[in-house]
Formats: structure tokens, C-alpha cells, sequence
């Protein structure tokens, strides 16, 4: 399904050229390279996917062996005193006694059904981490690309409203002459007057308006004078392809990002319930451990300086037989939350439904605005000739003219402006059906003058 792109006419194209100078133009594809290093959006989700990883790392390591040391040394101080008769050899006295031990302790888990259902979970985190990075990606290429055409678009218009102000400064002038002559009177020249100080209010909107969208390009990007390439190719825009919205819709329940994050939601929601529930069941546990004592003076029962090595192997079982229905109302509590995500896919997936469509019939209404502007361009042209060759001979008045030129002017911007319009609408309707990549950018930057 390659999507067949288009450009603005070589007019647009020359006249876009002219009004940025010698400055260097910057390409899509350049700028969404920037855009992916500056945007802290799409940074926060890129982190966010890299700290998932790790934890698909941790909840492993739960199902492997773990070994422990501990360390102790004490001091101790007793005070024999003996009420009756003492024991032969033994005096009432206070004597120190000292004692270090070391433990060595392994464990190995056996069984251990609520670890396994996390480390299920956290594999589904680790894919739903990459749906929502691959979400972000697409974001950011329809962001990008918007605010670029938004950029194109009022670019245009300005350059369009600059051209109508220097035909409505002819026309005024022309009228300014024939009414010295005595060939018109003095309500041509106040129309052309009138038009001419309307452009000019156009003239100072549509240079904001361009430096705004500016702005928002230079914020998305992080770098500031930004000069996007125009588009140079004359190619009418084509309709979707497949040209069914069906299927569309279909792709898009497929493989949409949002969609599959939703029914990743819902996986892990069950293995959430699988946990809880693992958590009424035993555990079985391997444990080897060593521990070594060096006693100094003694202890509390005898004499001398001695040492102990103890050796301890185990196979421990451990069952909560009663934990005051905590764990039983967990139980229920993610049923519920499983059942959510159940709903929270079905809304996603109608929601994405009915978003696909709307892109898809956008797209097509797009295309047949655009023939119908291309239609209206070359009549008001045709009017327009007609309005002025009747102006030179009498039959026509200034104001035909000046209204025919901004008519022309009018359709010329709207024209441009739908021809963008369309081009984004295709990478919006491709996001939605989840086929949007890195190539749908490549192949606009093949159409962008050189």
C-alpha cells in the first residue's frame, strides 16, 4: 500500500524558494532525526522502555538462586553469683566472654507460582513498553510532519497575499489614472483604496500567522530558523489505497498501537489475578547454609575457647493457611480489574474503528477537494482575465476586478492548503492503521525540492 505523494505547483514551489532566502532548507526527515533527540515527550517514553528491560531482568532473578552472608561478633559480660553451695571449682565472679560467627546461606525457589506469573508480566510489560515507544515514534512523525506543512501552508498564504497586494497596488494605480483622465470616477479609485488597505490588515495576519507556526516548528525541533524544503512534484494527490475502508478498519484493529497496548492490558490484568491468587498457594524452597562459630573465654555454660562448623541442608514448605481474607478479596479485586481491561479494549478498538473511518473518508473527501480547487483555480484565472479585459474596454468595473483577484488569490491558498492537508491526512490514517513508518517520511523527502 505505497501511498502516492504530491507537491505544491512550481509557482508555490519558486515562490516559497524566493521568500526564504539563502538560507539552507532543513528536509523531514532532517528534522524528525532532530526532533527524536529533542522532544521530551518522546524522550520520557524512550526512558520509560528502557527502565521496563531491566525489570523483566528483576522479576527473573526471583526464580534463581540467591545467596546470603552474615556476620556477627558480640561481647559479652556474666555475673555468676550462686545463693547456695557452690559448684566445686566455680566462685561468685563477673568473667568476659567474646563469640564470631559467620553464616553462608543459599536458596533456591522450587516452586513458586506468583514469581512465574511476574515474570510473565514482565515480558507483556516489555512489549507493551515497545507498542507504547513505537506509538510515541508514530506521534511524533505526524506532529512533526503537521507542524512542517503548517509551516508550508502559511508560507504560501503569505506569498499569495503579497502577490494580491501588489495587483490591488496596480489596480489602484490604474484607477488613480483614469480617474485623472476622466474616464472613471472617484468610487473606482475608493474600492481599489478600500481592497488594498484590506490586503495590507491580510498582509501583517498572515506574517504572524507564519511566524507562530514557525515557533511551534522550532520548539518541536529544538533549533531555531528553521527553513522547511517545499514540496516540488505536480502530481494530483491519490485516494487511499486499498481504496476500501474496511479494510482499513481491519489493518487498524490489528494493528494499532493503542489496540495492541490495550489487549497487552489485558493479558498482564489476568496474570495479575493469576498472582493473587498464587498467593494462597505453598511455596517449596531449597536451602543450603553454613555457619561457623569461634567462642573466645567460653560462654554462659562453660570454660575454654572453642569453635563450631555447622552444616544445614532443608527443604522448606511454607503455606498461608489464614491471612484474614486479604488475599482472597485480592482475588477478587483483579477479577474486576481484568474485566476492566476487557472493556478498556473493546472501547479502543471502536474507538480506533471510528477514527480510521473518519481518516479514511478525510482523505478521499481531501483528494476531491483538491480536484475541485485545481477546478476553481483555473476558472477564477479565466474570470479573472476576462474581468480585466473588460475593465480595459469599458464593460466591466474595478471592483469586478478586484473582486475576481481575490477570489483567485483566495483559491489559490486554500488550494495549497488542502493539498497539505491531504498529505498529512494520509500519514494520520496510516498511524491509525498501525502500517505508519520511517519510509512514509523517505518517500515525502523525495518529492522536496533539492
Amino acid at each position: 500500500m505505497t501511498m502516492k505523494l504530491f507537491c505544491t505547483l512550481p509557482l508555490i514551489a519558486a515562490m516559497s524558494l524566493a521568500f526564504s532566502g539563502a538560507a539552507r532548507a532543513q528536509s523531514l526527515v532532517e528534522l524528525f532525526d532532530a526532533a527524536r533527540e529533542f522532544d521530551a515527550s518522546f524522550k520520557s517514553v524512550q526512558l520509560q522502555a528502557q527502565a521496563t528491560k531491566l525489570r523483566v531482568e528483576q522479576a527473573q532473578a526471583k526464580l534463581g538462586p540467591s545467596v546470603n552472608l552474615n556476620l556477627k561478633a558480640d561481647v559479652n559480660s556474666l555475673n555468676s553469683n550462686y545463693v547456695n553451695t557452690l559448684p566445686i571449682g566455680f566462685t561468685d565472679n563477673t568473667r568476659g566472654y567474646s563469640s564470631q560467627t559467620g553464616t553462608v546461606a543459599a536458596t533456591q525457589p522450587l516452586y513458586r507460582p506468583a514469581d512465574n506469573a511476574e515474570v510473565s508480566q514482565a515480558h507483556l510489560q516489555l512489549k507493551l513498553a515497545d507498542q507504547q515507544l513505537r506509538a510515541a515514534e508514530q506521534d511524533l512523525m505526524v506532529r512533526l510532519s503537521q507542524v512542517y506543512f503548517d509551516v508550508l501552508a502559511s508560507q504560501d498564504t503569505l506569498t499569495f497575499v503579497q502577490a494580491q497586494m501588489k495587483a490591488v497596488a496596480e489596480q489602484l494605480a490604474s484607477a488613480k489614472r483614469n480617474f485623472e483622465v476622466g474616464t472613471t470616477t472617484i468610487t473606482d479609485t475608493r474600492e481599489a483604496q478600500a481592497s488594498y488597505d484590506l490586503v495590507v490588515a491580510q498582509e501583517i495576519a498572515a506574517s504572524n500567522d507564519l511566524r507562530v507556526k514557525k515557533m511551534a516548528l522550532d520548539q518541536l525541533v529544538g533549533k531555531s530558523g528553521l527553513n522547511p524544503k517545499a514540496v516540488a512534484l505536480t502530481a494530483m494527490p491519490q485516494a487511499p489505497q486499498p481504496a476500501n475502508v474496511d479494510e482499513w478498519v481491519l489493518l487498524s484493529e490489528q494493528e494499532n498501537a493503542s489496540v495492541k497496548q490495550a489487549r497487552i492490558g489485558v493479558d498482564v490484568a489476568q496474570l495479575e489475578t493469576k498472582k493473587a491468587d498464587a498467593g494462597l498457594r505453598p511455596t517449596l524452597d531449597a536451602q543450603l547454609s553454613y555457619t561457623y562459630q569461634n567462642n573466645v573465654n567460653g560462654g554462659a555454660a562453660g570454660f575454654g575457647d572453642s569453635r563450631l562448623g555447622i552444616a544445614t541442608g532443608a527443604v522448606v514448605l511454607n503455606w498461608p493457611l489464614y491471612t484474614g481474607k486479604a488475599l482472597d478479596n485480592r482475588v477478587r479485586e483483579t477479577l474486576s480489574l481484568a474485566n476492566k481491561a476487557q472493556a478498556d479494549l473493546d472501547n479502543a478498538a471502536r474507538n480506533i474503528a471510528q477514527a480510521t473511518r473518519a481518516a479514511y473518508f478525510g482523505v478521499v473527501s481531501g483528494v476531491g477537494q483538491v480536484k475541485a480547487l485545481k477546478a476553481a483555480e483555473e476558472s477564477s484565472q479565466v474570470a479573472l482575465e476576462a474581468n480585466q479585459l473588460g475593465y480595459s474596454v469599458g464593460v466591466r468595473i474595478n471592483i469586478n476586478v478586484l473582486d475576481a483577484q481575490s477570489k483567485l488569490f483566495d483559491t489559490k491558498a486554500k488550494l495549497a492548503k488542502a493539498r497539505y492537508d491531504v498529505l498529512v491526512g494520509h500519514l494520520k490514517l496510516r498511524q491509525l492503521s498501525g502500517s505508519l513508518q520511517m519510509q512514509d517520511l523517505q518517500d515525502i523527502n523525495k518529492l522536496l525540492t533539492p
